[in-house]
């Protein structure tokens, strides 16, 4: 008996992994059928959607022959026909610290996702998008689906292609998309049941095909070694680690390498004759700013670039290179768009530093950003009436006044 039974358990093994290759057979034989109608289909007719037509054609081929393949029903259950019930999610203390990183991940991927795909279709139909507008429909709506056990949302760059390739111009292309899901959810969920899981995979290798943009990410290795540095890494990070740490890790290094290239741009510098003074070389006027000499006991330094944290230490670097201790020291800042607080800090040491060694600090050519930066942080008040001047050859003269009168 027990070698009958331990053939008939031999027999059934080798019965059922036979079916199991079968079957996969069968999966394949789907999936390969699914591409080449994605891929010929367009051929014959560009107004309907090539997956549209595999999902029908491979659901009815797989219904009819009775293929063992799965199906949406046989591995996730029967789909309910109704809308769904509004509900609170389950929140605690406990998973809420848990899941505060990744949906921080989630809203930025999908808001970079969100413009990147209305990006796209600018470029396809040569519109301009409103991005604040796109921003805030998705958010508005990422907020209200999950209380109808909905995912998180976004602007899909695959769909959006194939919808403007097949007409779809305005809105009222996307309100189209909407009712047709609210109908198959409502009405023929017991049909989407039927549809093969190797049907969706066909689907999706396409359009993971199209999203990969490989042609870019070639073209992008050819970019500055930092930018490569940027891509490699989240993409490495991506395929070998988790999405989450890889756009994490993306965002820091890209924040890093742009304040670097910010404080590179960024410079502090005595004096030269620029490109807007250039011109001053042959001119006749005697109070043209090149025929202006700096007197004994002035120092005038100029900051070109966006005065932040980044550039902070080469500011400090230069004054601390000056090596004397002027009567007049003047600060040109016509060409700094912008200060941030660390800016503001060393402009401060600066002055003070400069005051105990009895100089006086004059600041040019201030922008009306910067200059309110500098009023509601009370720099203004800390550099004293007298020492803001709207143009470098006003500062000179109040220089050389003050040298005069010392």
């Amino acid at each position: 008996m027990s070698r009958i039974a331990r053939d008939y358990g031999l027999g059934h093994r080798r019965r059922s992994r036979i079916q199991s290759q079968s079957g996969h057979l069968y999966a394949v034989a789907v999936v390969v059928f699914a591409l080449a109608i994605i891929v010929l289909w367009p051929k014959l007719n560009t107004r309907i959607p090539g997956p549209f037509i595999a999902l029908v054609a491979t659901t009815l081929v797989a219904q009819l022959l009775h293929l063992p393949v799965e199906t949406i029903g046989s591995r996730f259950g029967a789909i309910a026909a109704s809308f769904p019930h509004p509900a609170l999610p389950h929140v605690t203390l406990e998973n809420a610290q848990q899941l505060v990183r990744p949906a921080f991940t989630i809203a930025l991927l999908g808001a970079v996702e969100s413009l990147l795909s209305a990006v796209v279709a600018d470029g396809m139909i040569g519109g301009r998008h409103r991005s604040n507008m796109e921003l805030v429909a998705q958010g508005v709506a990422n907020v209200i689906t999950p209380l109808f056990g909905g995912i998180p949302a976004t602007g899909a760059i695959a769909r959006t292609a194939t919808n403007v390739k097949n007409g779809g111009r305005t809105p009222v292309a996307g309100i189209t998309h909407a009712v047709t899901l609210f109908l198959i959810v409502v009405f023929f969920g017991r049909f989407a049941a039927l549809i093969p899981l190797a049907t969706l995979a066909a689907i999706l290798v396409v359009v993971a095909y199209h999203m990969s943009e490989w042609r870019a990410f070639k073209a992008e290795l050819t970019a500055p070694k930092s930018d490569v540095i940027v891509l490699v890494a989240t993409f490495g990070l991506t395929v070998l680690v988790d999405l989450t740490v890889a756009i994490e890790v993306g965002m820091v290094l890209a924040a890093f390498l742009f304040m670097r290239r910010m404080a590179d741009v960024t410079n502090v510098k005595a004096l030269q004759l620029d490109a807007d003074d250039a011109g001053d070389v042959y001119s006749t006027d005697p109070n043209a700013v090149s025929r202006r000499s700096v007197p004994k006991r002035v120092e005038v330094y100029e900051i070109n670039g966006p005065f932040f944290f980044g550039a902070a230490a080469s500011f400090k670097d230069a004054m601390a290179t000056t090596g004397r201790s002027p009567r007049v020291l003047i600060v040109r800042m016509r060409r700094v768009p912008t200060i941030d607080g660390t800016g503001i800090n060393a402009l401060r040491d600066m002055v003070r530093s400069s005051r105990k060694d009895g100089t006086v600090v004059f600041l040019s050519g201030l922008l009306d950003e910067v200059r309110l930066a500098l009023e509601r942080a009370g720099m203004l008040d800390e550099l004293g009436p007298g020492t803001l001047f709207p143009t470098y050859a006003e500062a000179l003269e109040a220089a050389r006044d003050r040298v005069r009168a010392a």
